[in-house]
C-alpha cells in the first residue's frame, strides 16, 4: 500500500526524529526536506537564506517538495514554514497524510538551545527571546498547521500513537 506521510510543525518539534522512527516502523524511506534542498543546491539552508533570501528559499522548497509526487511511499520531515508558502499545505493534503506535531513551546525552546547556529530564523536571537519568537511564529502558522489531517500534541507524541492514527487513516 502506498504511504506518503508528511510531518509538519514548528522547528524543534522532533519532525526529523519521528519521521525516521515512523519510516523504520512502516518499512518505507525517510526523507528530510531541508536535507533534500541542501543536496539539490549543494549548500546549507543558512547559506541559501543568506545569499538568496527567504523568497528564493521558499521557491526551492516548493520545488523540492513537489518532486515527492514521483515517490510511492515515504515519510517526509518538512521545514517548519513549509506548509505556509506556495500552497504547500494543500499540495501535501492532496498527495498524502499530513501530521501536525504540536509540541509545547517550553520543550521546543529547550531543544533549540544547542541547535541555534543551524537554525537561521533563531540563530541571532538572545536565548530568552527564542520562546517569544516561537510563540509569534506559532500564531502566524497555526492556521496552516490546523489543516493537517492528523494532529498529535504534547504527551500524545509517541510512536504507538503515530502508528495507530496512520493505520486508522
Amino acid at each position: 500500500m502506498d504511504r506518503k506521510i508528511f510531518l509538519i510543525g514548528l522547528m524543534g518539534t522532533g519532525k526529523s526524529f519521528w519521521a525516521q522512527k515512523l519510516a523504520a516502523a512502516l518499512h518505507v524511506p525517510f526523507f528530510d526536506l531541508d536535507a533534500e534542498i541542501e543536496r539539490n543546491e549543494k549548500r546549507s539552508i543558512t547559506a541559501i537564506f543568506q545569499t538568496d533570501g527567504q523568497d528564493e528559499f521558499r521557491r526551492k522548497e516548493a520545488q523540492a517538495l513537489r518532486a515527492f509526487a514521483n515517490y510511492k511511499s515515504f515519510v517526509l520531515s518538512t521545514g517548519g514554514g513549509t506548509p505556509c508558502f506556495n500552497n504547500n499545505m494543500q499540495w501535501m493534503n492532496e498527495h498524502g497524510i499530513t501530521i501536525w506535531i504540536d509540541e509545547s513551546l517550553d520543550v521546543i525552546a529547550e531543544r533549540l538551545k544547542g541547535q541555534r547556529e543551524h537554525r537561521p530564523l533563531v540563530a541571532e536571537l538572545p536565548e530568552q527571546g527564542v520562546k517569544d519568537f516561537l510563540s509569534d511564529m506559532l500564531t502566524n502558522r497555526r492556521a496552516y498547521y490546523e489543516q493537517a489531517k492528523l494532529h498529535l500534541a504534547g504527551d500524545e507524541i509517541k510512536e504507538e500513537n503515530f502508528l495507530k492514527i496512520i493505520r486508522n487513516e
